[in-house]
């Protein structure tokens, strides 16, 4: 099974932690990072610039409209991701509390869904270039 972590941080938590502090932590993530990868577990992870640099999309009544950064106002923003690899919801869990991110945010783990098997239900044909139905 296939879970998506969503990483959030709230800036301010995070800019108090000392320059030092957060290396080491970035440092440990990417090492478990690694380690995950190698055991098969980890099949994907990014980092996201800041919500300043986002723009959000939005079509209502045939217009669509563009507005600078997030839609919503929030105190921790999304930060990244990890798609892991895990044979329950119990270990995405815990994958994702070994993590040290939930400290200055959360990390929201969901399932991801089988688009295969959306595929099937509404009777779309699966196109012949599909590498694993990523796209929406």
């Amino acid at each position: 099974m296939q879970f998506l972590m969503l990483v959030y941080t709230d800036t301010t938590l995070l800019d108090a932690v000392p320059a030092e502090e957060y290396d080491t932590m970035m440092r440990g993530c990417l090492e478990h990072a690694d380690e995950l990868h190698a055991e098969g577990k980890l099949c994907g992870s990014r980092q996201l610039e800041a919500p300043a640099t986002a723009r959000t999309i939005r079509t209502r009544n045939g217009r669509t409209t563009v507005v600078d950064g997030p839609f919503a106002e929030t105190k921790e923003m999304l930060a990244g991701f990890n798609l892991i690899e895990a044979d329950s919801f119990e270990e995405a869990v815990r994958i994702a509390a070994e993590f040290p991110w939930s400290r200055t945010g959360s990390i929201e783990v969901r399932p991801i869904r089988d688009m295969d098997a959306v595929r099937h239900r509404v009777g779309a044909a699966k196109p012949h270039h599909a590498v694993g139905s990523e796209a929406l």
